[in-house]
């Protein structure tokens, strides 16, 4: 059999490679969209709205995820990253993977109980916080080595410089002018 013999056939061959070809394309255009999708119901705030009022204010406004957290883009030294508020810890603690490519140097050795137990942790300085437009300098950090993921739980040590207050499910974060 050849194609001569059957001229439909290369025809045929032809559609069927363009049907798997739009098919494949489908389905990486649909996995683009719905990885973007969970990427925002982790974290709705990759762009925080912020601004700066006539008095020098600095504001950041952040919406709840669907667990009703408030994680947010943001950046330590000028690497991005992404926070976790937490109010319950401490210190901001840095996993070590990010702490190294951030450019941060372990400290001093010591222990800190976490809500996963007991753990050895690193002192460190962040010489540079950014949150929007919110920026603070020289904020004492953790680098704890066993912490998994790429999110960096934005403790007291920087929080402590912020007013924040909660509003139904969006919390404003303000930074007053140092004169």
């Amino acid at each position: 059999m050849t194609n001569e013999k059957f001229p439909h056939q290369s025809t045929r061959t032809m559609g069927r490679g363009m049907m798997i070809a739009a098919c494949v394309l489908g389905l990486g255009l649909l996995t683009l969209f719905y990885d973007g999708l969970l990427d925002r119901q982790i974290n709705p705030n990759t762009n925080p709205a912020s601004r700066i009022d006539e008095n020098g204010v600095r504001e950041v406004v952040l919406r709840q995820n669907r667990q009703g957290h408030y994680v947010t883009s943001g950046a330590i030294n000028g690497k991005p990253v992404r926070f976790l508020l937490d109010t319950g810890a401490t210190d901001v603690a840095i996993p070590l993977e990010l702490a190294r490519s951030s450019g941060l140097a372990p400290g001093y050795e010591s222990r800190a109980s976490t809500a996963n137990g007991a753990t050895v942790i690193y002192d460190t300085r962040i010489d540079e916080l950014q949150l929007g437009d919110i920026q603070l300098y020289d904020v004492d950090a953790s680098i704890v080595p066993n912490m998994q993921g790429d999110t960096i739980l934005l403790g007291m040590s920087a929080l402590r410089h912020i007013e924040f207050s909660q509003r139904g499910d969006a919390l404003t974060l303000r930074q007053l002018p140092v004169y």
